[in-house]
């Protein structure tokens, strides 16, 4: 074995433990879309949520008319992680959907490569917030139609009619309840992600 051996097998054995790349991509949309179930359907670990009760004086100001049995809502952030491959590691921040706490979203997206809009087609004024976010601040974004009951009330590309999204912007269909599902809408934002940075 010659002097330099020892040291080639000791980087080699470094390469082969090295922790994945850790990649931020952001969950956004309106109030009850689903982020917060999203994150929660995915993420390897206890997702880390800021829920607290709907009360009587937030119920006069976000509409529940979609969502009656919706009791809590995001008043911070949601936080959870998957591991895709040995080499990569998603970390989801879940913004909250309200714009009264609209003053979190910068604090939450810096570092992000990327996003996953969720959009309820029986109300998608609710996302046009989030949209322009991300479309002023240049960050890749895909638009998640989320299947509630099992079905979408807007064809995909009425949806990106409705929401004046370019054509380079995914609109994908994924329901937030299923793990393989919301896996692909986010492999999706990844892929964008990866075609900006080799761009």
């Amino acid at each position: 074995m010659t002097p330099t051996e020892p040291l080639a097998v000791g980087v080699a054995a470094q390469s082969a433990v090295r922790p994945p790349l850790p990649v931020k991509l952001v969950i956004a949309g309106g109030f009850g879309v689903g982020k917060t179930t999203t994150v929660g359907s995915i993420s390897e670990i206890e997702p880390l949520t800021t829920e607290a009760a709907i009360t009587e004086v937030a119920a006069g100001v976000d509409d529940l008319s979609h969502t009656p049995r919706k009791t809590t809502t995001t008043v911070a952030m949601d936080f959870g992680c998957i591991t895709i491959d040995p080499t990569l590691k998603l970390y989801l921040f879940g913004t909250p959907g309200q714009d009264r706490f609209g003053f979190m979203w910068d604090d939450i997206v810096e570092g992000a490569v990327g996003a996953l809009v969720i959009v309820d087609t029986r109300r998608l004024d609710d996302c046009y917030a989030a949209v322009d976010y991300f479309e002023h601040r240049q960050i890749p974004f895909a638009v998640a139609v989320n299947a509630f009951d099992g079905k979408v009330e807007h064809a995909l590309e009425e949806v990106r009619w409705a929401l004046d999204v370019a054509e380079h912007v995914p609109v994908v269909v994924f329901d937030a309840r299923e793990r393989g599902s919301v896996r692909d809408a986010l492999l999706v934002v990844l892929e964008l992600a990866l075609a900006r940075t080799e761009g």
